[in-house]
């Protein structure tokens, strides 16, 4: 276990300095010297303060390294051995799930209380005892979910997208972004890094990140501040599925943003999802098209008329007729058509 009596120890041999000597010039015994070289007494603020007057050693390092010792020695009372400990981490943070897909720069991959302390920086908790808490925030389907691995996924959404330059929000912003987003799926192939400008254009925050295995997450809604933000999941099959869940997502943006500013909405109740999911489909295909859609022989020529009369995609088309079993997932008209 390391604490600061170490460093300091190598600080007073490097510069010929005897432990009585500092010790005298703090205003402390010497057995209190010992004590603090040997990592068996606190170190406070005060102290750290005046150890960086006499040596020039920054207080902050001082501080850091002993608050880790304290709360690695706290995570072996409270979970045991550091064999126990790092079963825990594997079984229910994921670890070598984390450590393969670099979400997060472990300090030291040998010292697993070292890596509990990274995890807990990351999810941005104080002990793993706050779980709970941060549970509670969260909406989502408990039954067959793992939350911390969910807290884990928008950790990182949230560790991305802190890194983008985001205007202000205002009400009216919803409106033109969902316009300029139905003109950008029309003309254009899937972009994430377009996407994620035109989003923040318009006050959102935005990620999309490959979500832990296991996990059945699409996306989620929340607010930030007055930020709002959309997170989803890489794991589309088409442009049709990958629109439907940001345009879910912002339908949550329209009816729920006071709830995501208190809460992180994965799934709402069904009154919640249900709407997000008629605006979505709303959204991109409006009902009176979507009559005339089902109302064509739903050839490739019909189709592709009414794509360029409306500016809709043509996967979003045929999309949403596979999925109302119009036609099938198999048709040559899907097939043709579900990527464009």
């Amino acid at each position: 276990m390391i604490y600061f009596g170490k460093y300091l120890k190598d600080y007073l041999e490097f510069n010929n300095i005897l432990q009585s000597e500092l010790a005298m010039r703090m205003g402390i015994t010497q057995k209190h010297m010992n004590e603090l070289l040997n990592g068996k007494a606190n170190i406070t603020l005060e102290m750290a303060a005046t150890i960086e007057r006499l040596t020039g050693i920054d207080s902050s390092f001082i501080i850091n390294v002993e608050n880790s010792r304290k709360l690695k020695e706290e995570i072996l009372e409270e979970y045991g051995t550091t064999k126990e400990i790092e079963k825990k981490m594997k079984s229910e943070y994921c670890l070598n799930e984390l450590k393969k897909s670099k979400w997060i720069n472990f300090k030291d991959e040998s010292d697993i209380l070292q890596i509990c302390i990274d995890i807990l920086d990351f999810l941005k908790i104080k002990n793993f005892n706050i779980v709970p808490q941060l549970e509670n925030q969260v909406l989502f389907k408990k039954q067959g979910e793992n939350f911390n691995k969910l807290a884990l996924w928008i950790a990182h959404c949230d560790q991305i997208s802190s890194n983008q330059n985001v205007s202000e929000y205002l009400n009216h912003n919803l409106l033109f972004l969902i316009k300029d987003l139905k003109d950008y799926a029309y003309q254009n192939e899937i972009d994430i890094k377009k996407l994620t400008r035109l989003f923040n254009t318009y006050g959102f925050y935005f990620a999309c990140e490959k979500a832990l295995s296991g996990t059945k997450v699409r996306g989620c809604f929340r607010v930030r501040g007055k930020q709002p933000a959309i997170y989803i999941t890489d794991n589309y099959a088409g442009k049709d599925s990958f629109y439907f869940e940001i345009f879910h997502e912002l339908g949550h943006c329209k009816s729920d943003y006071n709830t995501g500013k208190n809460k992180i909405i994965i799934d709402g109740n069904s009154e919640k999802e249900a709407r997000a999911d008629k605006f979505a489909l709303q959204t991109m295909i409006d009902e009176d098209v979507w009559t005339q859609i089902i109302d064509t022989d739903m050839t490739q020529e019909e189709i592709e008329k009414i794509s360029k009369k409306y500016k809709i995609p043509m996967s979003f088309i045929v999309g949403r007729l596979a999925k109302n079993k119009k036609i099938n997932y198999t048709s040559m008209l899907y097939r043709n058509n579900y990527r464009k």
